[in-house]
């Protein structure tokens, strides 16, 4: 079967700096296509092109007779004043789906990316405003604003902006069963690992411009390596082979002569051939590196028994954490929970319903959040450097244009208002401004947003160098397991608690959420009695189980003394700040959790025996 859509030798510049050149794309069945590459390298512009929303400047691009292409964009937006099912209905207008299949299929597609019928806890309704949903949900319902159609290909600009944890735990299952092909640009590199059946690069240091590898991301990093160094090795042999041209050269060799010339003219075609593969495959990375105050006081920040309530609703309760130097605390949860309202009250923003938060004297905390307040009529020469053109860091004075280029931003740039900078460079601007005040507590709120991985990795490097503390909220499962010794986990409920890495939490979050539902179910109404029926008679005993429940009263104390010292120990800062004893204690809770629930439950069974 011929490929869905073909790209051939398609280029694309904006101005005089050309994005990509004589690029050469097809998508398959089943395909399922990782998109990445650096910022600036094209990437949303080339899914704009294959989604046909943009023209290349030169180059084709076709199509399969009849193939329906699916496309979410970066950001979801939708009018005021409509609901999700006429989202779906627009949808299905437009795909000229037929009249009889359009209520079932807007169902199960709705029904697929978790909206219901009406609006319930967590779960927003199908007649609910579209444009009222939280980031979150407008993503999913943009998602299922292009499943409904039954696309042949699926286009994806980062799908997982905006989604909490579950969401893309939730995204990945449904592209990993999916049947149709899809292309995904995503910089979440877990999430390539567990969707992509093929990874391209977009990158000018390849002579294609792309590099297209079978596999996930592991095996794509593995291509790569193996590329460069093919290519380095024989870059250094042209560079051997123009040396030698140019030591004849330098001889002074005489042109009249046939064979003369055309070993001058290939002598100037291989310095041309050097030049350009130097240029194209010099790469500059940008200079992450926060500044900490080099303060010597153990405990930063002590929050005890925090709870907020806004309104009527309980956002969390019970939150315990003491931030130390070197303490790299991830913050987790689902969309909703107070992840963001917990940083604003450890800043102090906001105040406690209960609890208390303490401070250090004259302690500074920095502050990325995820709103990325920015005036963006400023230039960012006036963003970075607002009253003279020289910026203050590590005590020492940088000029503004030095400073910016540890960012990768050009001279030229600087005199740009930063409404023209894209989403990922105004992320660097946040940074680098972030990286001119020192820090005593690090609190980072999504910063990986529209960051490409180059930058990641760099930024990655940077955290794990910060002496300070660190509270990091990110949806970057990656980033999140290889930054944070600790992580603490809000289950959307209300609780809270405090785990060792991500995958603990992820185990008691799922079982949160099956004890929720457990509870919040109907209960099963009992038949109404009939003349009948009789009373059950009271069972006996053996004598062993009578020896057991006089026994019980005595396990249920000591069960209960257990887990609380459990739940003491893993609070004390000499174990929140030591990975091997967090891990140990957090072992041991969960023990004694385990035990505790299990001598209820046989308290309850011997009572419910016995009729009491």
């Amino acid at each position: 079967m011929p490929p869905i859509l073909i790209a051939q030798n398609i280029s694309k510049r904006f101005g005089a700096a050309p994005l990509f050149e004589s690029i050469s794309f097809a998508v398959h069945e089943g395909d399922r296509i990782g998109l990445i590459g650096p910022n600036g390298a094209g990437k949303s512009t080339l899914l704009a092109i294959l989604g046909a929303e943009q023209e290349p400047d030169s180059g084709e691009i076709s199509f399969r007779k009849r193939a329906r292409i699916g496309y979410v964009h970066q950001i979801s937006t939708f009018d005021p004043g409509i609901t999700v099912r006429r989202v779906i209905e627009a949808a299905m207008n437009r795909a000229a789906t037929p009249t009889a299949d359009r209520e079932q299929r807007l169902r199960e597609t709705l029904g697929r990316t978790g909206f219901t019928e009406g609006e319930t806890a967590g779960n927003p309704g199908i007649d609910q405003e579209a444009s009222s949903l939280s980031g979150g949900w407008r993503k999913r319902l943009a998602i299922a604003e292009a499943l409904v159609t039954q696309p042949d290909v699926l286009l994806l600009d980062e799908p997982t902006n905006h989604l909490d944890l579950q969401g893309i735990e939730w995204l990945e299952d449904l592209l990993q069963t999916a049947r149709f092909a899809l292309v995904v640009v995503t910089h979440d590199r877990y999430f390539l690992e567990n969707v992509a059946s093929e990874v391209v690069e977009l990158n000018r240091i390849y002579s294609e411009g792309l590099l297209r590898v079978k596999g996930g991301y592991s095996k794509f990093l593995e291509s790569r390596e193996a590329y460069i160094e093919w290519q380095q090795r024989a870059q250094e042999s042209l560079r051997n082979r123009v040396r030698t041209e140019i030591e004849w050269l330098r001889r002074g060799p005489k042109a009249r002569a046939t064979k003369a010339k055309a070993r001058i003219d290939n002598a100037n075609a291989l310095i041309a051939e050097l030049r350009e593969t130097e240029s194209r495959t010099r790469t500059a990375s940008a200079g992450i590196s926060f500044d900490a105050s080099g303060r010597q006081t153990k405990r930063l920040v002590e929050v005890e028994n925090a709870a907020v309530t806004l309104g009527d609703r309980e956002i969390f309760h019970g939150v315990d954490v003491n931030l130390t130097n070197g303490l790299k605390l991830g913050l987790a949860g689902p969309n909703g929970s107070g992840k963001t309202t917990l940083l604003r009250a450890i800043t102090g923003e906001i105040p406690l319903s209960a609890g208390e938060i303490r401070r250090a004297p004259g302690l500074r905390i920095v502050y990325f959040s995820q709103m990325r307040e920015l005036d963006t009529s400023l230039t960012l020469r006036r963003t970075l450097a607002p009253d003279s053109d020289s910026v203050v860091y590590q005590d020492r004075v940088i000029h503004v244009a030095s400073y910016a280029s540890r960012f990768l931003f050009s001279s030229e740039q600087l005199n740009q208002p930063v409404e023209r900078l894209s989403g990922g460079e105004r992320a660097r601007v946040l940074i680098a401004r972030l990286m001119l005040q020192p820090a005593d507590v690090l609190i980072l709120d999504e910063p990986t947003n529209d960051l490409d991985i180059p930058t990641l990795e760099i930024l990655e490097e940077a955290l794990l160098d910060f002496p300070g503390a660190l509270v990091l909220v990110t949806h970057d499962r990656y980033l999140l397991d290889r930054v944070t010794n600790a992580v603490l986990g809000l289950d959307g409920f209300g609780s809270a608690a405090l785990f060792a890495d991500y995958l603990q939490w992820e185990a008691w979050r799922d079982q949160q959420t099956r004890t929720t539902a457990a509870v919040s179910a109907p209960e099963t109404p009992m038949p109404a009695a009939t003349a009948h029926s009789a009373p059950q008679p009271r069972k006996k005993l053996s004598y062993l189980e009578q020896r057991e429940y006089d026994a019980i009263e005595a396990r249920i104390e000591e069960a209960d003394a257990r887990l609380r010292a459990a739940e003491q120990r893993i609070e004390t800062p000499e174990v929140v700040t030591d990975p091997i004893a967090l891990t140990v204690a957090i072992a041991e809770l969960e023990e004694a959790k385990a035990d505790h629930h299990a001598v209820y439950e046989r308290w309850v069974e011997l009572t419910e025996k016995i009729g009491g």
